[in-house]
């Protein structure tokens, strides 16, 4: 494959019919000059560039206008091949960052035709893990200086995971995903609080390097995460360089708390301290309320909280002891009233005895043999000690609160599979005065570019000419030279300064540089300036030359604890401080107090582990670029930003992904993957079923080839030739020697083409399935219509023959009932005992219609109101009628039955026969009418028919005798 160079000089000659002229032939800068103001002709366009692979030529200056353009029109993001590059606009951008967006890239089928930003690289590793192709752990490299961003990235990658990978329909699971998430973010304010500090490059710069593991299940949903953190810069404690601070959390302390803390941490108003320098500066930062409350959420509970704060406080007050010599030295140092106050607060919050506090800052112990020697020590070191006291207790708080942390959000190892890790470093620094720590951060740096060197520049190029690709080699800056300095076998620096550190005697120097020079002098990554007067050495790093003092940086290795303040910590009263230092090792400490790990031994080996994770996982890299020195808000330095381009490799970069192939895969893994694109294709490819497992590299090859051919062959894929030996075939994919080789458009049509299949496939499943439902529904419901007959039918016959048995049982009753009603009846009616023989008059038909009847002892006819009396009365065939009633009752039922008229004041009756239980009236043969009561064993004499209608049923059997 041809590089760009020789693309360029294939173009190259006369034009046919010119004049020769006699002229040097065109240089290739001369050329490429030529190429870069063509291509920078039309700056309009530059800002459309959204991936840096697109530009013709790559140089430095191209790449470099078209960041400049994006960034004038706000445009942050950029694709640079396999890298995503980050410009810091230094201002909040919210509707960049807001949840629909986070669902627009999560959702979206092909996220790479979005604008480029950094949720696609958080959604290409969280695919992969769902894609399950190996390795399957995804880990996510923020890189870059410091200022340029990195932090925010982080942050920002941490919240789409914990939104997009938390999202659970499982409403059984939802309270535990939603806490998970919000354990996962809240573990962000704390670290920041009191691991990140103000510096010169940044407001909010992270003085540790951490990689947080995010832990998914089978179904890819966040359930936990873990924090492993690197060289905390606990020197920062009690030593702030100039116009920097201190950690964030003093400063939440000061400006967030109430007058009841400030009063408890023995911290009025007004009151400086000397650890708390630039206290006036107000910072986004410095949210007091907001740590509290993620620390709430994380489950440290309001009597640890107050126990943490009152050893932060504790650690401020010793900051104010100052020591002056004494004139005797055989007596210990001096204090003056003030300090006295400020040491005795010291212990009252530290919960340790203030004389033996004051004891151990200014008396050291020596062992001589088996016995102890007490000797009093100098100004100096006993600054010495309190700076000592003040880092070992911060350090040792902030491991405790990582270790909480990691306990309140890590997942068993039997509930998540794999992680996708987030690597949040310190950016490269180069300060005025450079020590033992930027040492150690530059050191991270060289270590990650170096892995990004080796994982994609180095070992992508060496592996496309093993595996028969025509390529020509992209020349790219190594840095291993650089690491061979710092870190190399036998003689580097950190093994003389090991080596120093060891030996029993005080450091110099001078005498360290002298050895440094003499052992490092055929290295030319390391440089020295005869004429200065601090010894110091020169590092010419990936990302630039950096001066670092010799002076304290032996002792800074060394960090040495006196054995008698952590006995001091031991016996505190503050049961947080007791459990921190009680059952801490005392591993690292000989008989004479000098430490036999270092820090520099212990942050490689630390460092060592974190590349293990890296080089097992993808990477994904994202470069944050600070476009300006001063961290103005959309302030462009073209000097600033070309340094950082070329130092990260951008354009080397750029060069091979635009020329390369960034996604390479195992002909197993790929016949295992996209075999099914073959096996269930319309196009007659003359396959066959082959075991993946036991086939030969030739066989598998010829497998991919075929895959391959069908899926070119597809309708509407890409605008490639179907022969695949032609040139612009291999543009998009070959094949090595055991691997497939595809750009990112090529694997985009593979998935494709994979999911058309599984989707037709599932297709044809769902139908046959519910054809088969169909089937089996139809015939049970045939069965349960047959059944139903069945059962209906004998339900009928069994009702029916209940039915004539009991219409046969009730005919029979009716039958005996009707009997003996009717022989009651005729013996009530037939009875003629009470009648009285009397002329009766003819009833007048006026009379008779009105239903009135005329009595003998009575003039005028009297209305009957009762029934059936009214109606036996009325029908009388005499206008007088005689009526005979035996017993006082129920001749008072008889009168009650009749309207009688009131006279002389006399009562009138209008009950009727139903209040005086009167059940019925029957007319007697021969005019003669005989009372019922209700006891009478007629039962249809309490019938009422309707008035309206004719006399009809049993009112008939009654009339019959007397009409």
């Amino acid at each position: 494959m041809s590089s760009a160079v020789n693309r360029r000089n294939g173009g190259a000659g006369y034009r046919h019919g010119a004049t020769k002229v006699h002229r040097p032939p065109p240089t290739l800068n001369d050329s490429l000059d030529g190429e870069v103001r063509a291509f920078l002709t039309d700056e309009d366009q530059l800002h459309t560039y959204d991936d840096l692979t697109k530009v013709n030529p790559v140089t430095p200056t191209t790449v470099l206008k078209c960041l400049q353009a994006r960034y004038s029109v706000k445009v942050f993001y950029t694709h640079a091949g396999c890298t995503l590059v980050a410009l810091n606009p230094f201002q909040p951008i919210p509707h960049l960052y807001s949840l629909e967006v986070m669902k627009e890239y999560h959702c979206a089928t092909q996220p790479q035709e979005f604008k480029p930003h950094i949720y696609i690289v958080a959604e290409e590793a969280y695919r992969n893990v769902k894609g399950q192709v190996e390795p399957v752990n995804q880990s996510l490299v923020v890189s870059g200086e410091s200022g340029a961003g990195k932090t925010w990235t982080s942050r920002c990658l941490m919240k789409y995971y914990a939104t997009v990978a938390a999202s659970s329909s499982v409403v059984k699971s939802q309270d535990t995903v939603e806490r998970i998430e919000r354990r996962v973010l809240d573990s962000n304010p704390i670290m920041e609080a009191f691991g990140n500090a103000c510096t010169l490059r940044n407001n909010n710069s992270s003085r540790f390097g951490k990689y947080i593991q995010l832990q998914l299940d089978r179904c890819q949903l966040l359930v936990g995460a873990s924090v492993q953190t690197y060289l905390l810069e606990k020197t920062r404690v009690a030593f702030q360089p100039a116009n920097e601070r201190n950690f964030h959390i003093f400063y939440q302390m000061i400006k967030g708390a109430t007058d009841e803390q400030r009063k408890e941490w023995k911290m009025p108003h007004g009151e400086s301290f000397a650890w708390l320098p630039n206290s006036e500066k107000t910072l986004e930062e410095d949210c007091f309320h907001e740590t509290v409350e993620a620390m709430v959420h994380l489950g440290i509970n309001a009597e640890r909280q107050r126990l943490i704060f009152r050893t932060l406080a504790g650690i401020l007050q010793l900051g104010n002891v100052n020591f002056s010599s004494s004139s005797d030295e055989s007596q210990p140092c001096n204090l003056d009233e003030q300090s006295k106050d400020f040491l005795q607060r010291a212990a009252e919050l530290l919960c340790v005895p203030a004389e033996e506090l004051q004891t151990c800052l200014r008396v050291k112990m020596l062992k001589a043999g088996k016995q102890s020697v007490h000797k009093p020590c100098p100004q100096t070191e006993c600054s010495m000690r309190r700076d000592c006291l003040a880092k070992v207790i911060y350090a040792g708080l902030f491991e405790w609160l990582v270790t909480f942390i990691n306990n309140s959000i890590c997942a068993d190892e039997s509930t998540w599979c794999n992680f996708i890790g987030v690597l949040d470093v310190y950016g490269f620094e180069c300060f005025n005065l450079n020590n033992l720590e930027q040492l150690c951060i530059n050191y991270a740096n060289e270590k990650l570019q170096q892995h990004f060197v080796a994982h994609y520049l180095q070992a992508q190029q060496e592996e496309y000419v093993s595996e028969g690709l025509q390529w020509s080699f992209v020349k790219y800056q190594n840095n291993q030279s650089c690491l061979d300095l710092i870190e190399g076998s036998p003689v580097s620096v950190f093994s003389l300064l090991n080596e120093e550190s060891r030996l029993n005697r005080a450091s110099d120097a001078k005498t360290f540089r002298v050895r440094l020079e003499k052992e490092l002098c055929d290295n030319a990554n390391i440089s020295w300036d005869k004429f200065s007067r601090l010894p110091h050495f020169t590092v010419a790093h990936y990302a630039g030359k950096v001066n670092y003092q010799i002076q304290g940086m032996v002792a800074k290795n060394k960090d040495p604890v006196p054995p008698e303040l952590i006995n001091l910590l031991q016996k505190s009263d503050n049961l947080l401080l007791h459990q921190i230092f009680t059952n801490k090792e005392d591993e690292n400490l000989t008989t004479k107090g000098l430490s036999k790990v270092t820090v520099v031994s212990k942050f490689k080996n630390s460092l060592e582990s974190l590349m293990k994770i890296l080089h097992s996982t993808t990477p994904h890299y994202t470069r944050c670029i600070k476009p300006n020195p001063e961290c103005k808000p959309l302030t462009f330095k073209k000097e600033e930003v070309i340094v950082q381009l070329e130092a990260c490799g951008i354009v080397e970069t750029i060069h091979i992904s635009a020329a390369g192939f960034p996604i390479r895969i195992p002909f197993k893994d790929f016949v295992q993957r996209y075999a099914l694109i073959t096996k269930y294709s319309n196009v007659k490819s003359g396959s066959h079923r082959v075991d993946v497992k036991a086939a030969s590299n030739n066989v598998l090859r010829q497998e991919v080839e075929k895959l391959l051919r069908v899926t070119l062959q597809r309708p509407k894929a890409f605008d490639l030739s179907h022969n695949l030996g032609s040139e612009k075939q291999n543009s998009w994919v070959h094949c090595g020697k055991t691997k497939v080789f595809l750009t990112q458009l090529m694997l985009d049509l593979l998935e494709d083409q994979r999911k058309k299949t599984l989707t037709r496939c599932a297709f044809t499943i769902q139908c046959c399935w519910l054809r088969y439902q169909r089937r089996r529904r139809h015939a049970r419901q045939q069965s349960a219509t047959l059944i139903q007959a069945a059962v209906r039918s004998w339900l009928v016959r069994r009702k029916v023959r209940r039915w004539n048995r009991a219409a046969a049982v009730i005919q029979s009753a009716w039958r005996k009932w009707r009997a003996l009603l009717k022989s009651l009846a005729e013996a009530e009616l037939d009875d003629a005992k009470d009648l009285i023989k009397e002329s009766v008059p003819e009833l007048n038909p006026v009379i008779r219609e009105r239903g009135s009847v005329q009595l003998s002892s009575i003039p005028e006819p009297v209305t009957v109101r009762g029934w059936p009396m009214g109606l036996a009365l009325a029908t009388a065939p005499s206008i007088t009628l005689s009526m005979t009633a035996t017993g006082f009752q129920k001749m008072m039922s008889v009168m009650a039955s009749l309207n009688l008229p009131s006279r002389r004041g006399g009562y009138k009756v209008e009950t009727n026969q139903y209040t005086q239980e009167l059940a019925s009236i029957r007319a007697q043969p021969r005019g003669s009418v005989k009372l019922h009561c209700q006891r009478s064993p007629l039962l249809y004499a309490d019938r009422k028919p309707v008035m309206k209608s004719d006399v009809k049923g049993f009112n008939e059997i009654l009339l019959e005798k007397t009409l």
